[in-house]
């Protein structure tokens, strides 16, 4: 049965260098996993989202705060409380895919099964259920070793479903996958898990791979947890300048703050031209400002008239075969844009005009 986890200030710190020096791996992360849901922890190595899964899953031990699982404490160092991972019923996928290649599939999913005792009768009926789950019932009584990566990360995927968790934690389960393998299982790992009916906390670096898969995202940086929101809010509007670019938007254009018009905040670039962007945090009259925004939000030759129209130059020109990318020269700093098709349209040197939606940038204390 799925449940509930609620993490509570949770703190974890520690000593480095010489002489020793403590450092906040997580600082006082907060957040809830509704039962059934999918929350992706997305960031730069080091930032904390692993330590945070860690915890969770009882193999860190956290300075301070709590976890909460369907209702009952496991971690709370403030009240002497920190249950073991082996009585947690968690389950969990690892980077590798730590399968038992001296087991053929079915033997490896009802691995957990055997140790928890289970009748053997409820065993094979739990182990089909897990297998055709992830699709791999054809293979139940293959060697593993004879499986390709993704197949067995399939395995790893079943072992950990197979006696039904609480919670299912993955730690980056596609990372040591091929390219188009880890494109084709992370478009199944969600079905799958939903289908199962599990409560999923999920890290990855990959931005693709937390939109595909969350329902949530939550970005770290720095230990922190600086936005926790669904895909949609994440990427049309995040909380800070770090999240807009951690999540694409790689454009920034240096700015002042000039007032406001019709619910946006008006930036004067350094060249002296003037954008409307959504207001972000730290911004006030005569404020410097950063104004962010995607590369493929930048439109060429735009059809409807409108607020942000620029002239640019080509300064670059990179063909990609189905899209191109441009850096521009326009605002005072170099910008870059990209086109869909499998034809360049413009030429370094040539003069074009671009739109910057309004709604598509986001201007941020500077």
């Amino acid at each position: 049965m799925s449940s509930e986890l609620r993490v509570e200030h949770l703190r974890k710190v520690f000593s480095v260098g010489n002489p020793p020096v403590e450092k906040a791996a997580i600082d006082t992360v907060s957040f809830t996993v509704a039962a059934g849901e999918i929350v992706v922890l997305l960031g730069p190595s080091g930032c904390g989202k692993t330590t945070t899964l860690r915890c969770v899953a009882g193999l860190e031990h956290p300075t301070s705060g709590r976890i909460v699982i369907g209702g009952t404490a496991y971690t709370d160092p403030a009240a002497g409380v920190l249950v073991p991972p082996r009585s947690r019923n968690l389950g969990m996928v690892f980077q590798s895919y730590a399968v038992w290649p001296h087991m053929t599939v079915r033997q490896n999913v009802a691995y957990p099964l055997r140790a928890r005792k289970t009748p053997r009768a409820e065993q094979a009926r739990a182990v089909q259920e897990a297998l055709d789950l992830v699709e791999l019932a054809a293979y139940a009584d293959r060697p593993v070793t004879q499986l390709s990566g993704g197949q067995m990360q399939r395995v790893a995927l079943a072992r950990a479903m197979v006696y039904h968790p609480q919670i299912l934690l993955l730690d980056e389960p596609l990372s040591n996958l091929d390219a188009q393998l880890r494109l084709r299982l992370r478009d199944d790992l969600r079905r799958i898990i939903k289908r199962a009916g599990l409560t999923a906390l999920y890290v990855t670096h990959d931005q693709t791979e937390a939109v595909v898969l969350g329902d949530r995202i939550g970005v770290m940086r720095d230990g922190k947890l600086l936005q926790l929101d669904t895909p949609r809010e994440i990427y049309n509007r995040p909380a800070d300048l770090f999240v807009a670019g951690f999540t694409g938007a790689t454009n920034v254009i240096d700015g002042s703050v000039r007032g406001s018009r019709d619910g946006f905040a008006v930036i004067e670039a350094r060249s002296g031209e003037i954008l409307l962007a959504r207001h972000g945090s730290g911004l006030h009259d005569g404020a410097a400002a950063k104004v962010a925004l995607r590369p493929d939000n930048i439109a060429f030759e735009p059809a409807t008239p409108g607020p942000n129209r620029f002239t640019a130059r080509v300064a670059s020109q990179h063909y990609q075969g189905t899209q191109t990318v441009y850096e521009l020269d326009v605002l005072g700093t170099t910008l870059e844009a990209m086109e869909v098709g499998s034809a360049a349209r413009w030429e370094v040197g040539a003069q074009v005009t671009i739109g910057l939606p309004p709604e598509l940038c986001w201007s941020y204390g500077g």
